[in-house]
């Protein structure tokens, strides 16, 4: 999601840096590939940026925003830094302390829909008292959308959305290789295709594209379980969730990087390997 980003700004006018220190190669080549300049330290990168977009796996976001912290203590600079990250409210305000404490203009954002390659597709929602180098964005190919001063308000509206959208995937998963064990998978299929013909759909056309995503999508799941928890609800159902996107991980499948769709397994042939990894288990 990240190098998608900053390819649109890129395209749309802006210079866009990051710093790729300890990254992977394939994030250095995704990055080249989108026009985004790599810095040589965090200290420049800080210098030199008016305005940080954290985009990464949810497990990595409070790491990212205590390394920008140090680089921002070690310089005298000013910059605003936003994180976008699939994590809960209550993680997000910790952020915001600490960037706030750093001197920096804290924002609270989220991203709904997939890589903004598409116009009309993907919104950026942000919270924050002042969002408006954030919102200056959307002169530059960006769709964002301001909820109000209250940060964790657009930590909120992913985590209720990602619960429907990453949820139910998880859910599918789950039942699908459930009827393999249960010897009903042929049987449950053609059920579907007459009663739930849009939701197999969905799953015929998205699930296989999804172990390579599930090993960054627990994380997620456990912000949603805990948001949940939070505000007084079960954190059981996510927390499940997770343990599926586990189940999937630990498959070869996981190992798949999101350029490979060529790899990609059909429905069936996910479903087969899931149901023979819970024999492993």
């Amino acid at each position: 999601m990240g190098h998608s980003v900053g390819e649109v700004l890129h395209q749309n006018g802006l210079r866009v840096i990051t710093c790729l220190e300890g990254r992977s190669q394939r994030t250095r080549e995704l990055s080249e590939k989108a026009g985004i300049k790599d810095v040589e330290s965090f200290s420049n990168f800080v210098n030199e940026a008016d305005l940080i977009l954290s985009i990464m796996v949810p497990a990595h976001a409070s790491q990212a925003a205590q390394t920008i912290c140090d680089a921002l203590l070690q310089t005298d600079t000013t910059l605003a830094y936003a994180d976008c990250n699939a994590i809960a409210p209550q993680t997000v305000r910790k952020i915001g302390e600490k960037i706030d404490a750093a001197g920096a203009t804290f924002i609270d954002a989220s991203i709904i829909g997939p890589p903004p390659r598409t116009p009309g597709r993907t919104r950026f929602y942000v919270s924050g008292i002042n969002l408006d180098p954030f919102i200056t964005l959307n002169n530059y190919g960006l769709d964002v959308r301001p909820l109000g001063e209250e940060v964790g308000l657009a930590s909120a509206i992913k985590m209720c959305y990602a619960s429907l959208t990453k949820g139910l995937t998880a859910l599918c998963t789950e039942l699908l290789t459930a009827a393999e064990k249960l010897g009903v998978s042929d049987a449950l299929s053609t059920e579907f295709k007459l009663s739930q013909s849009a939701l197999y759909e969905r799953m015929e056309n998205g699930l296989p594209s999804m172990p390579p995503k599930a090993r960054r999508w627990i994380g997620e799941m456990e912000e949603i379980s805990a948001t949940f928890e939070y505000v007084g609800l079960t954190p059981h159902i996510l927390a499940g969730a997770a343990d599926i996107y586990r189940l999937v991980s630990d498959t070869h499948l996981a190992d798949l990087s999101p350029e490979e769709r060529d790899k990609f397994p059909s429905l069936t042939e996910l479903v087969g390997v899931l149901a023979k990894q819970t024999d492993n288990n």
